[in-house]
């Protein structure tokens, strides 16, 4: 849990990592097991279905989107943001925007 005071004490904002940054759809793939997301592949669009699958870095543990298929780096950065969860593919693994491992080992 994250307090940020701002200006004076008097006002103060408490966050939960990871929470706050879920999307209707992170919260469907994490129910379901797994989500399809629409994907530019190959210069096409495709429906991909991706699994949520628990991985170990460190000392933390975390879920996270996976597809063992070759997607763009930027596809998978796009993804990572709208959805707010981790997400990995053949190539890669990218975070949404100014997150780590440490803010999903909750969920």
């Amino acid at each position: 849990m994250i307090t940020y005071y701002l200006f004076s004490s008097a006002f103060s904002i408490t966050i939960t990592p990871g929470v706050c940054l879920l999307s209707e759809t992170a919260k469907e793939a994490l129910l379901n097991g797994s989500v399809k997301i629409r994907v530019i592949r190959s210069g096409m669009y495709q429906q991909m279905t991706f699994v949520i699958k628990k991985v170990r870095l460190g000392n933390v543990e975390y879920k996270e989107l996976f597809i063992d298929r070759l997607i763009d780096m930027s596809e998978i950065n796009r993804i990572a943001n709208e959805i707010g969860l981790p997400v990995e593919a053949q190539n890669g693994r990218a975070f949404p925007k100014g997150t780590s491992s440490q803010n999903f080992q909750d969920i």
